[in-house]
């Protein structure tokens, strides 16, 4: 079973980068991006399938394709995908914002299309971003292709390999032996609390109807989680266009070179209100201009 969805939006939108984004913080094994499509397996009410997406060749939107018995569930995955591919932003709300700032102006200008990229599970991304930390965005990766083979499950019959897993379901990965994995073993420990969190209810990271602050408050209080931890899950996975990773290295240094007054984060957060309502947003546009001159995947 097979259904084509569209789903539109207000240009531009760069989905070349969103694809670059994606693909070097893909979940092996679960994910993919392959030939300008992102693809990845799904699951919904117990029924797995394939979702594949790219752009229209012509028209404003993004063609859906999914395969499998999930198609049935066809008019649920909407939302979903349009909170991923962050097509409910108007990009013009950003360009007003940004259009007169001197460090933001330019950046927007030349990326003008860029979006806060979001997520299939929230779960899996606080799993993927608790890997990544003090790690380089291709170590996390590596790692994270390995607790997909240890505690996912293999799709029988599934025909794209790349995407022939299942993420591990929070009760597998609480439980799973993640020794030997490559990550110190506090890691694996907050790693397998926030699964036994998830699993128990006490986390609800992928409950539709759970308030975002009281679950920015249950994760931050977790040991092992930190504010930057809570702010780029809040970015992604929560959406929360205003949502700002203070702490992080990359921004502080991005800042800092445009102003070496603002060293500490308590100055620089000052110099961000201006960024108000749409700081993950800054933070997308300060972390792609760092990318592109460096030629690395930086950022998240």
């Amino acid at each position: 079973m097979q259904i084509t969805i569209e789903l539109p939006f207000r240009g531009p939108l760069d989905w070349l980068k969103m694809l670059q984004f994606f693909g070097s913080r893909s979940s092996a094994g679960v994910e993919a991006v392959e030939a300008g499509v992102y693809r990845r397996a799904i699951e919904w009410a117990g029924e797995s399938g394939t979702m594949d997406v790219r752009l229209h060749t012509r028209k404003k939107c993004l063609v859906a394709l999914i395969e499998g018995p999930v198609a049935r569930h066809a008019d649920h995955l909407i939302a979903p995908m349009i909170r991923m591919f962050d097509l409910q932003t108007d990009p013009r709300e950003v360009y007003k914002c940004f259009s007169s700032d001197p460090w933001l102006s330019p950046l927007i200008e030349s990326s003008p299309g860029l979006r806060v990229p979001g997520t299939w599970s929230a779960f899996e991304l606080v799993i993927r971003t608790i890997v990544g930390q003090q790690v380089s965005v291709k170590a996390a990766a590596t790692i994270m292709g390995r607790i997909v083979q240890r505690a996912g499950k293999r799709i029988d019959g599934h025909r794209h390999e790349g995407t022939a897993w299942r993420f591990p379901t929070p009760a597998d990965l609480a439980k799973a032996d993640l020794a030997q994995i490559g990550m110190p073993g506090k890691r694996v420990a907050t790693v397998q609390n926030v699964a036994g969190a998830v699993a128990t209810g006490s986390l609800p990271l992928d409950d539709p109807g759970a308030d975002a602050q009281t679950v920015r408050q249950a994760l931050l209080a977790m040991p092992g989680i930190g504010p930057w931890t809570v702010e780029y899950v809040a970015m992604r996975a929560l959406r929360d266009p205003d949502a700002w990773p203070a702490s992080d290295l990359v921004l502080m240094q991005a800042i800092a070179r445009r102003d070496p007054t603002l060293t500490r984060a308590t100055l620089q957060r000052v110099r961000t209100e201006a960024w108000r309502p749409w700081r993950a947003y800054a933070a997308m546009h300060l972390w792609n201009s760092v990318a592109e001159q460096a030629g690395l995947a930086r950022g998240g």
